[in-house]
């Protein structure tokens, strides 16, 4: 038998041994007080009477976040070592900030929250764009003690005004403007304002960073409100600083609201010190980022949990570069500004979603910008790996993407697809980069990772014990597709409770398979090696004929078409099978023309593949094609769910009829579009769906 891989030991050990374990790896930080051990397990008694397993990590320890992440290599020596780099196509700007120049600001802009009466234990709401601005936030307010909750710059004043009556800020830190994409200036004071005046919560501050592309005027004082490049430069003048506050290790640092599609958004409260531990081991282990020299440009926003661990906490924690990015993968201005990027600051780990790639390819579908112009001249031979994560990456643009990483960029460079949520707050599974770290903390050597396998989301990650159950709670084989579950504890950087909310925190994960496993809400499968795949949301399971189909599984037959470069699959009423799968799909060219019918040499195409790779009984009953229909979120998540609303109603006469919306959504114009070429597939198919889509399905 062969020698199992690192990446295979290194996880076995951190379930067999989590206390050896996640010690030594908490010995990497500087605490200014140490745990009294790495794992503590208690149980939890709600208001209802129900008990359940709980546990934390590091009790007993005090750490301070900004100090890990900033003054800790100020004071090794590497203060000269470039933190950041901020790069804004849209409005033409470029910044650089040293972990010298960082600490200056994040020491000053901590000392004017506290005159404004900011303290260990408040939440501070961050309103922002994304400026270095918005990271000198983070820092300072963790910097205090306080606990941040970031909301994405430019939501509507109801979510914001719903997450304000949530976590009570003390204080609002925002900006004049944030700027989307080719659009121009979107001003914040509006919708601010209107927030404020619709929640039940009032904050007494709103500290304003003035953008010169539109000014907030004017800054009422009597309102608590005041401008932040003022305040920061009279604390500079006066040299005023505040120093690291540390907290308990079970304390809070942040609190995420995950973009729920119905009901109240869920507020994940992130740990401090299980936070630290474990995303200071991930950024080396599964990104191989390990200090100066290595630049990781994660093109995400700060409002999502990617921003906070892989733009924000993660490669400061390891001393190295973070390129903070306000632009688009399209449009700003054009198909080849990643590869810019990657050329003018010398990245070495890339980390985006599979919807930034699918946008990049319809735009240049040739590749020609990656290939004949960055790629020729060398200037992305820095790169040795490109992550992908939001949403399921389907193996055609894995293998493509691939296929250029080994012509153009470093060798052996990977391109690495890695599952998480706002909940695990780092990757629960992937392919390590690095995994000698968790064997030698201090090692930087690169075994050669696992092998790749398109389609999966690697394996489980250090401290996960991710199953595959049944509706019951039962454990299945290898291969079978059924509810992804994790066990207990889950590892460091994941939550352990919802913000101020235990009751929903145990009916939301716990409840359904009576507390024995976590729910992660999604379905798949892991196969005799160990790989996991995410198939989809556990509710766009499919039920054919009493057969059950994931649409990630139809969706990845669908797309591995050539002329396919995107596709949404979701279940269309049927009489006599329950449902049938329907897809939505948008060609690779972007001048191809896009009428709702495709040709039929097209879905014959499309239909052979879906036969082929997943079997006669899942043959498409429909498909529409088009551009600019499938709607997403901000964070690059397809909307299936509006998608199977709007088809629903179509095939009831119903097409006017209004369907829930999160507020998330990237383009709510998707909607409409999405709309129009489903009443123009019904109008050319005729009223009676189901016979036509059962003859195609025929074909």
């Amino acid at each position: 038998m062969s020698e199992p891989h690192i990446q295979d030991k290194v996880a076995k050990r951190s379930l067999d041994d989590p206390e050896g374990f996640w010690t030594a790896q908490a010995d990497q930080l500087q605490w200014h007080k140490k745990p009294d051990r790495a794992l503590q397990r208690t149980t939890k008694t709600l208001k209802s009477g129900v008990t359940h397993d709980h546990w934390t990590w590091f009790p007993g320890g005090e750490i301070s976040t900004t100090y890990n992440c900033v003054d800790r290599h100020v004071l090794s020596g590497n203060g000269d070592t470039v933190a950041i780099y901020w790069d804004s196509p849209v409005t033409g700007l470029k910044e650089k900030y040293t972990y010298k120049q960082l600490l200056e600001e994040v020491e000053a802009l901590a000392g004017v929250l506290r005159e404004e009466g900011v303290k260990k234990g408040d939440v501070v709401l961050i309103y922002m764009p994304m400026i270095p601005a918005a990271l000198f936030a983070m820092l300072a307010i963790s910097r205090l003690g306080a606990i941040h909750a970031v909301v994405f710059g430019g939501f509507s004043p109801a979510s914001l005004a719903q997450r304000m009556e949530a976590s009570r800020p003390k204080a609002v830190m925002t900006a004049s403007c944030g700027i989307e994409g080719a659009k121009g200036p979107m001003g914040y004071k509006k919708l601010l304002e209107e927030a404020i005046q619709k929640s039940t919560f009032k904050p007494l501050k709103v500290v304003i960073w003035q953008r010169e592309q539109l000014r907030w005027e004017p800054v009422v004082k009597e309102a608590g409100q005041r401008n932040w490049q003022r305040l920061v430069k009279s604390a500079k003048n006066r040299g005023l600083k505040a120093a690291a506050v540390p907290v308990k290790s079970s304390d809070g640092l942040y609190i995420i609201y995950t973009s729920g599609t119905t009901g109240l958004p869920k507020g994940v409260v992130r740990e401090a010190g299980g936070h630290a531990v474990g995303l200071n081991l991930s950024i080396k282990y599964m990104f191989g980022v390990h200090g100066p020299g290595d630049v990781m440009f994660t093109a995400s926003d700060i409002g999502w949990v990617v921003g906070h661990s892989y733009i924000v906490y993660a490669p400061l924690l390891a001393g190295a570069t973070t390129v903070l990015f306000e632009g688009k993968p399209v449009g700003t201005p054009d198909a080849s500004t990643f590869w810019r990027i990657i050329e003018e600051y010398k990245v070495t780990t890339m980390f985006t979603a599979p919807t930034a790639l699918r946008a990049i390819r319809r735009e240049d579908g040739d590749n020609d910008y990656f290939e004949q112009i960055y790629g020729n001249r060398g200037g992305l031979r820095t790169l040795r790996a490109l992550f992908l994560a939001g949403e399921r990456s389907e193996p055609s643009i894995v293998q493509m993407y691939q296929k250029l990483l080994g012509k153009h960029c470093a060798g052996g460079a990977v391109v690495i697809d890695n599952w998480w949520s706002s909940e695990s707050g780092s990757p629960i599974s992937g392919i390590a980069l690095s995994a000698a770290a968790g064997d030698n903390f201090n090692s930087k050597h690169r075994h050669q990772p696992l092998a790749i396998k398109p389609g999966s989301a690697g394996k489980a990650a250090p401290g996960f014990d991710v199953r595959i159950v049944d509706d019951e709670g039962n454990e299945l084989e290898p291969g079978s597709m059924g509810n992804i579950v994790m066990a207990l504890p889950l590892a460091p950087t994941a939550f352990t409770t919802l913000w101020e909310d235990e009751e929903r925190f145990y009916r939301g994960y716990l409840k359904r398979f009576n507390g024995k496993w976590i729910d992660t809400g999604d379905a798949g499968m892991i196969d005799e090696e160990g790989y996991i795949s995410i198939m989809s949301r556990s509710d766009d399971i499919i039920n054919v004929a009493a057969h059950r189909f994931s649409t990630g599984a139809i969706e990845q037959a669908v797309t591995s078409h050539p002329d396919i470069a995107e596709a949404a699959v979701v279940g269309i009423p049927d009489s006599l099978k329950g449902h049938l799968p329907f897809a939505f799909i948008t060609l690779s060219t972007h001048h191809h023309p896009h009428p709702a019918v495709p040709d039929d040499k097209l879905f014959k195409e499309v239909q052979q593949l879906v036969r082929q790779q997943i079997g006669a009984i899942a043959g498409l009953g429909g498909m529409i094609q088009g551009k600019g229909m499938i709607p997403k979120t901000r964070s690059g998540k397809t909307l299936r769910r509006v998608l199977r609303e709007l088809i629903e109603n179509a095939t009831h006469g119903e097409f006017e009829k209004e369907v829930q919306v999160p507020t998330t959504i990237e383009d709510p114009e998707a909607i409409e579009v999405a709309r129009a070429k489903i009443r123009e597939y019904f109008r050319l198919k005729g009223s009676n769906i189901h016979k036509a889509t059962e003859a195609r399905a025929k074909l």
